[in-house]
């Protein structure tokens, strides 16, 4: 597999925790205007849904996949050494079209661990009556059949990842997303992509010594369509796995810890030893 170098960790502690809350991030602007206008001129020569062979130029490899901010995020999430994309794909579409189903890719897993993500990098601008990416967040805790899935039409509290040229969404695999109803006349390309995991789960982000594990705000976004306060103990799970602590992640259930909102400054269950 493919490798990066030594690419340094962009994330804080809020961050990385904000990503498990949520799901997705979304980084606009990135990447420069002359790769952005390379890479849709490589795509429009090779109009088909696996352009893979973009990764054998150095310079989307470098600009894109190894882009400092985004490959700094991807470094945070799936540690140092992380494996780099081996297969690219093209959402391309023309626009207007009608709202996609709802959807996992194939082959999600669901639960605290992160071995993979998947990621859309938007060559262009994509505004909302383009028909972006539409995002459920917290939906990567979820599990459900497609078959089920493709029954659901509009969901309260999705987000559209309209942005502009440059942009990169980096997302959990197993998020609920789909491409959405678009208005206008227009050409789409976006193309998607995965990183790997090759180390093993670690606190190297940037870490701020103010957050604090029994204190911080583990709340997903609401609506979370779960038990109440299922959302703070999955993010705060998934947090602890991320930072290497997993044994030490305990539900002792209750008033106890990790309760949403910071309703205790010294709340019971806290694991030891990860202040």
């Amino acid at each position: 597999m493919k490798r990066v170098g030594d690419i340094r960790p962009s994330l804080t502690d809020s961050q990385v925790l904000d990503f498990c809350k949520k799901g997705f991030l979304v980084l606009e602007g990135v990447v420069d205007g002359e790769t952005n206008q390379r890479t849709t001129e490589f795509v429009e020569n090779h109009a088909d849904t696996e352009p893979t062979e973009i990764l054998d130029e150095d310079w989307f490899v470098n600009s894109v996949i190894k882009n400092p901010q985004a490959a700094g995020a991807i470094r945070s999430l799936l540690g140092k050494d992380f494996g780099i994309p081996i297969l690219m794909s093209n959402h391309r579409v023309r626009t207007p079209q009608p709202a996609q189903e709802w959807h996992v890719d194939g082959a999600a897993k669901f639960g605290p661990q992160l071995d993979y993500l998947q990621v859309f990098y938007l060559p262009q601008e994509c505004t909302r009556e383009m028909g972006p990416t539409e995002l459920l967040p917290g939906s990567h805790f979820l599990f459900s059949h497609r078959d089920a899935m493709k029954q659901i039409g509009r969901i309260r509290g999705s987000v559209y990842a309209s942005a502009p040229a440059g942009s990169i969404v980096i997302t959990h695999y197993g998020i609920w997303h789909r491409r959405s109803e678009s208005t206008t006349v227009s050409l789409r390309n976006n193309l998607k992509y995965n990183y790997w995991r090759r180390s093993a789960p670690t606190r190297d982000w940037l870490i701020d010594p103010e957050f604090d594990v029994a204190t911080a705000d583990y709340t997903s976004p609401a609506p979370t369509y779960r038990q109440q306060f299922r959302d703070t103990f999955d993010s705060a799970e998934m947090y602890m796995w991320l930072r290497g602590d997993h044994d030490k992640f305990d539900l002792i259930g209750g008033q106890a810890w990790p309760l949403p909102g910071k309703r205790n400054d010294i709340p019971y269950g806290v694991p030891k030893g990860v202040r």
